[in-house]
């Protein structure tokens, strides 16, 4: 009977600890407060459209979609983090195993070597419980799921950076090839022209100087060409090395990077608190140092253990009992205090991380909308240069033909085609790189409604 009263007043007095604060109300209390004057809708926009999530599909490239399926399963990093995920996943059932009691079992044997003396035989039954009065176990292991948590959103972060980077390798790896593909037809142009000016040379019609002058453009496009297509297999390599394939340089890239048909729709959402994964795990981690500290609060309260024992002596004497403990921490040389000061500053140091956080978050999203608009502007400008280079041009070698201008004159507008040619395949790759890098900044995609 007694022991019935002592489990019942456990009962009664465990049901009576404090409700912890949700996550919610952690955040209210925490990061919610924090002001940033983020916009409810961004700048820099043109069209109307809605989220989602699955902006891999806008740029209409079925091989992309399948590299980038086969990074997400094979990719060696991605593999870690999901094995960090089980590990952090442990300490949540080991903080939430503390809340539970505790079964033992035991036995003992002992001969006494002696006629005078008998055998021992022993064994027991012992359960054991810490009454979480207080609360602290409970916030011990909450703190445990946030972090938990923030492991899982860590991992989906670098699942949609590993797709951004994948992406953009591909881009790359296809704007080298480009690169790669024109310079070999530079440097056919050049051989070709360079035969010519040898023909002119031999009948007198041109100078030594206009043969050497077509010798040296030849060597420059040679060149260039070696370049590009060491830049192209850095681009296949590290491609496949995302891919989490041997780094062989055997991938191919496509023949034409993709068209971005569709313009930025307006009223993108400014909720990229919560759409980035690496923002929600921030967040995550403040309330898990928010709990964290609480816990470290509630040393300075009394622990009360509990234990049922049963045991069997001989075999032949049975006997039970039930313990009560209590345990007051009177004085730990500072130990405790010093747990609290920690656990505060790694509050205030979460709390500070995640600000910063959303303020590079936001940086990201308002730079890529920037640049946006002014890619495209560049992008068109060199278009008019690409097309006046070649008009100008045409018009050179017409005049050349007829002896009213030099060869250098056709040397340079020939160069200065192929430069502009060669800029405008690379800024065509940077608005699908800064479109990439604007869907990874809000966590997610757009669509066209038009």
């Amino acid at each position: 009977m007694k022991n019935l009263i002592l489990i019942i007043v456990l009962i009664f007095i465990t049901g009576c600890s404090k409700q912890l604060p949700t996550h919610e109300e952690v955040a209210n209390q925490t990061v919610k407060k924090e002001q940033f004057n983020e916009p409810k809708v961004w700048k820099q926009v043109k069209d109307s459209g809605a989220v989602n999530t699955d902006w891999v599909k806008t740029f209409n490239d079925p091989i992309l979609e399948e590299l980038i399926k086969e990074g997400l399963a094979n990719n060696r990093e991605i593999r870690s983090l999901k094995i960090q995920i089980a590990k952090s996943q442990s300490l949540v059932k080991k903080a939430a195993a503390a809340l539970k009691p505790t079964v033992g079992l035991s036995g003992k044997y002992s001969s006494r070597n002696s006629d005078a003396l008998n055998e021992i035989h022993g064994g027991g039954l012992t359960i054991g419980w810490e009454a979480d009065i207080w609360g602290r176990l409970e916030l011990a292991k909450t703190a445990s799921l946030e972090g938990a948590m923030a492991t899982q959103s860590d991992y989906e972060f670098a699942r949609q950076s590993l797709v951004a980077s994948i992406a953009k390798a591909w881009v790359m790896l296809t704007t080298s090839k480009l690169q790669a593909d024109y310079s070999k037809d530079i440097v056919k142009l050049f051989e070709k022209e360079l035969q010519i000016m040898n023909v002119k040379h031999e009948v007198g019609q041109v100078d030594k100087k206009n043969v050497y002058l077509a010798k040296s453009n030849l060597s420059s496009a040679k060149n260039a060409y070696s370049m590009a297509l060491t830049s192209m297999e850095d681009s296949q390599r590290n491609l496949e090395l995302l891919l989490g394939r041997y780094p062989s340089a055997l991938i191919k890239g496509n023949n034409s990077l993709s068209k971005l048909t569709y313009s930025i729709p307006l009223g993108i959402p400014s909720e990229v608190l919560e759409r980035r994964p690496d923002l929600v795990a921030a967040e995550q981690r403040v309330a898990a140092a928010f709990y964290k500290q609480r816990e470290s609060e509630l040393l300075h309260l009394p622990k009360f253990s509990f234990s049922i024992g049963a045991s069997i002596n001989n075999l032949t004497n049975a006997a039970s009992d039930l313990l009560a403990g209590l345990f007051f921490p009177l004085y730990q040389g500072g130990a405790i205090e010093a747990e609290v000061d920690k656990a505060t500053a790694v509050q205030k140091q979460s709390i500070e991380d995640y600000a910063q956080k959303a303020l590079v978050a936001f940086k990201e999203v308002e730079t890529s909308l920037s640049l946006e608009e002014k890619l495209l502007e560049q992008e068109n400008y060199l278009k008019e240069i690409v097309s006046d280079n070649k008009n100008s041009l045409q018009l050179s070698k017409v005049a050349f033909e007829v002896g009213s201008v030099e060869y250098l004159e056709v040397s340079q507008l020939t160069n200065r085609l192929i430069a502009s040619e060669i800029s405008l395949i690379d800024i065509s790759s940077k608005r699908i790189f800064n479109r990439i890098n604007l869907h990874l900044a809000l966590g997610g995609g757009f669509e066209d409604t038009k």
